[in-house]
C-alpha cells in the first residue's frame, strides 16, 4: 500500500482546479477517478472524469463489494472510490489523488489513517461559493441551490481533516497545498 492525498470540498469551492494544478506541479501524484451514477457535465469524460454508470450498475458493484468507500452524495446521485483503481495506481509505483466529497474524504482518512494526508479546500464565503456556481454554467438554478444548501454541512466537517485550505487566492492556495503534499510524500 502506498500514500494517498485526500481533497474534499462544497461544490465549486475550487478543489478541482487546485487538484489539476497540483498534478502539473508535484511528481508521482495520479488522480483516482471516482464512479458515480449521475450523467455527465459539460465535457466531461468516462474514464477520465468519472467512471460514469446507471443506478443499476452502481448498486451491482457495492453488492460485489467494489467500492472503498461509497455514498449517495444527493438524492439518486452516488459516488465512490473502486478498489481496482487504488490497486491500479499503486502498482504503478504513484500516490493516489482524491476529489471526492466530505463525507468520501473522512471515511478514506479513517481507512488508510497515517498513509493519507487529507484536505478540506473551504470558499471564501458562501456567496463567493454560490457566483462560483453560477459563473460554471453547468447546472440549472434549482441545483445551484441545492448545492449552497448541502454546503453549509459539508463546512462543519472542515475539522475532520488534516489540513484546511481557504481558497480566496487561488496561487497561494496552490502554493500551500504543495508544500504540505510535497512534504507528506518525503516523510
Amino acid at each position: 500500500m502506498g500514500k494517498l492525498i485526500i481533497f474534499s470540498a462544497p461544490s465549486g469551492s475550487g478543489k478541482t482546479t487546485i487538484v489539476r494544478r497540483l498534478m502539473g506541479v508535484v511528481d508521482g501524484l495520479e488522480f483516482s477517478v471516482s464512479a458515480t451514477s449521475r450523467e455527465p457535465r459539460g465535457v466531461e469524460q468516462n474514464g477520465r472524469d468519472y467512471y460514469f454508470l446507471t443506478n443499476q450498475e452502481f448498486d451491482r458493484k457495492v453488492a460485489e463489494d467494489a467500492f472503498v468507500e461509497w455514498e449517495e452524495v444527493y438524492a439518486g446521485t452516488k459516488y465512490g472510490t473502486l478498489r481496482s483503481e487504488l490497486e491500479r495506481i499503486w502498482a504503478e509505483g504513484h500516490t493516489i489523488l482524491f476529489d471526492v466529497d466530505v463525507k468520501g474524504g473522512v471515511r478514506l482518512k479513517s481507512i488508510f489513517g497515517a498513509d493519507a494526508l487529507s484536505i478540506f479546500v473551504m470558499p471564501p464565503s458562501i456567496e463567493e461559493l454560490r457566483n462560483r456556481l453560477i459563473g460554471r454554467a453547468t447546472d440549472s438554478p434549482e441545483k445551484i441551490e441545492q448545492r449552497i444548501a448541502k454546503a453549509g454541512e459539508e463546512l462543519s466537517y472542515a475539522e475532520q481533516f488534516d489540513l484546511v485550505i481557504v481558497n480566496d487566492d487561488l496561487e497561494d492556495a496552490v502554493g500551500k497545498v504543495q508544500e504540505a503534499v510535497e512534504s507528506f510524500i518525503a516523510k
